[in-house]
This record gives C-alpha cells, structure tokens and sequence, in this order.
C-alpha cells in the first residue's frame, strides 16, 4: 500500500488545511466501518486514511512528516501499527535491560520496555473496547524456558565476580584509595555463566517472536495517552522479568463529529423554509436516532444541546453532550416557481433584491465569458 500520507488521501504536498479535511472527509465516509460491515479492506483503508489525516492536520506532526517520514511523525515513536526499537539506547534497553556501561548488583536483568500503535474509532472511545495488538518482540524461549542452558544442564556462578555480577578495582588518587565497581566482563552482571548454551536461543533466553494481546481500552480515552501493560514488554534475558509494552492510542476523526474535550459536534444543515417556519428532524447520534425540534425562526449557527450522548469522562462518571450546531443551506439553483415566490417573499418583507433578467440574455452573456 502507499506509505506517502499525501497520496493516501490524494492531495498535493502543498495543501492546505481544509483541503486535507475535505478530502479525509470524502474518503472516510466511503470506507467507514458502519458503511461497510463485514469488509475488512474498507476498514483497512479507513485506518490508513486516519492515520494519514491525523499526522497531516496537526501542523507539528505534518512538519516532522515531511522532513523524516512517518517514523518520525509520530514524536519520535514508531510509525502508526509498528512495534520496534529507536535508537542505540533503545537496543540496549530492549536487549540488554539497562546501560551495558553501568554498574548494578547480581541479579536477573529486566527486558526492555516497548511501545506499539493502536487506532480506534471515536465509537470505540465512547463505549469502550477491547482490541487484538499484534507485536513482533524478544520472547522468552520455550525450548529452555527462558534460561538459556541447554537441556539438562545449569547455570554456573560466575568465577570472574564469585556471584556478585561485579568487579571493583582500587586506584590510588592524590586523595587516597578510591574504589570503582563496574559490571562483570565475563557474566554481564548476571553473577553466572553458562557453560552449555541453548541451541535455540544461543544463551540468551530469548528470541524475537509474533504475540497477540487484547488491549481493553477504557471509554474516554483520547489521542496520544497511553496504556500501561506491566510485564507484557521485552523478554528479559535468562528468565528475568519481561519490560512493560506501553500502547499509544490514536482516535481516527470520525466523518460526521469532532471532539471538544467530552462533548460531541455535529453540523446538521436544514433549509431556509425549515430555519423560518421550523421543523423537525432525526440526528444520527451515536447512541443511535434522535429527534430534534427546530422551532421557528431558527439562526444559522444556533447549537442545540442533546444532554448524555457524548464521549464519557475517563475514569470517572457521566458523559459529555451532543452539540448540534445548525447550518442553514441556501439554494444555489432554484426553479421559475420557486425564484417567484422568494420575490414575493422579498416584497411583502421590503427587501431589495436583483432584479429578474431575461434568462436566455443572460445564459448568452454567461457562456461568452466561458
């Protein structure tokens, strides 16, 4: 699939804002879940266009796109679905469990931690979910159970360090004796060697394996927050205990609301016929159909408030509201009949307005300037 952000939502790499927008808008009512049960390329295609919108309309994360791609879009975190590792420091953690350089008592290193992507749709959000996450990451050996021996043998204490995971070494300053630890060259700290490593894992009591997980995503949750799994990150070497797997939630933007803290906004667009004389009308919450009563004399831009059908707080009780901000359409193309009775309209109210022209003069005048 295209990995240029721009070319999945099929805008120019100079477009601006709204045209990104509208463009999302275009293509994620096509591809969105509840247009397309059941289709798992639509919902494939829905979360890439989410993915690209929601790195392209924040002018930080679209800065950091263009100039380092999608891996660094992100903040600096993996790109959007991906688990792996950053930088030096990151191999040393997942790896290793900590500083190779530093000093540290005997012991069983701990596994790195680790960070994947996950999106879900503001129903999701508002409902909660629990949701599979597939990660590629150092797991635990099954053929040694993770102690890195060969079968029927055991570690051995360390004869460089006798066990401590330590070596100190005394030098003399023109303050006197100073006394330095470090980590054991020989063991790496762990106070034992093992004198008959796993074919499997060469010693290491690992290897790199695919793990699902369910992820229960509590409703409320927002974009860029976080979720803990403690023990659920890098296997540790030798059977010490694994790192935690931090999960970054991204909401995809939903085609019809947009999210202000916990409330819900939706435009709903009615005719001048209905803002005038008023109506009534079902918005499409949610929660599922509600019915509004627009009264008469409605103003472009009114918002009415429909209480409870908003995003939950997180962790804690209640809901925001639906605001249903009303737009009113004006018609671009109207009939002889209807053209005469907005004139009319226009008399009794003594309102000026263009005079009537002669439609086929005007079509001519129109088309000459084509």
């Amino acid at each position: 699939m295209p990995t240029d952000y721009y070319e999945i939502l099929g805008v120019a790499r100079n477009a601006t804002a709204d045209q990104i927008k509208r463009a999302y808008r275009v293509l994620a009512r096509a591809h969105h879940p509840d247009a397309n049960p059941g289709d798992a390329a639509s919902e494939a295609r829905f979360k890439e266009v989410s993915v690209a919108y929601e790195t392209l309309r924040d002018p930080e994360r679209r800065r950091r796109y263009d100039m380092f791609g999608p891996e660094r879009s992100a903040g600096g975190r993996p790109a959007p679905g991906a688990a792996g590792f950053g930088g030096l420091g990151d191999v040393f953690d997942a790896f290793f469990g900590g500083d190779p350089f530093g000093g540290g008592a005997a012991g069983p290193m701990t596994g790195g931690d680790i960070e994947a992507e996950l999106i879900l749709t503001l129903d999701e959000v508002v409902f909660g979910v629990t949701k599979p996450l597939d990660v590629r990451l150092p797991v635990g050996c099954e053929t040694c159970d993770g102690s890195g021996c060969e079968v029927g043998t055991h570690p051995e204490r360390c004869e460089t360090c006798d066990g401590a995971g330590q070596v100190r070494q005394v030098r003399r300053s023109l303050l006197g004796q100073i006394v330095t630890a470090g980590v054991c060259p020989r063991c790496g700290g762990a106070g034992a060697t093992i004198p008959s490593p796993c074919r499997a894992c060469s010693g290491e009591g690992r290897v790199m394996g695919d793990r699902r997980l369910e992820v229960e995503v509590p409703p409320g949750i927002e974009s860029g927050q976080r979720l803990r799994l403690a023990g659920r990150g890098v296997a540790a070497p030798r059977g010490g205990p694994a790192g935690d797997l931090y999960v970054s939630v991204t909401v995809a933007a939903h085609p019809e609301f947009e999210r202000h803290g916990n409330d819900l906004v939706h435009a709903h667009a009615i005719g001048v016929a209905q803002a005038a004389l008023g109506t009534s009308c079902t918005i499409q919450t949610l929660d599922g159909p509600e019915e509004l009563v627009i009264p008469p004399g409605t103003q472009p831009g009114r918002v009415f408030r429909l209480r409870n059908r908003g995003v939950p707080v997180l962790q804690g009780r209640g809901r925001g509201d639906l605001l249903v901000q009303i737009e009113v359409a004006v018609p671009e193309r109207m009939s002889d009949e209807e053209t005469e009775l907005f004139r009319e309209l226009a008399r009794l109210r003594g309102e000026d307005v263009e005079p009537a022209r002669d439609g086929r003069l005007f079509s001519r005048i129109r088309s000459a300037f084509q």
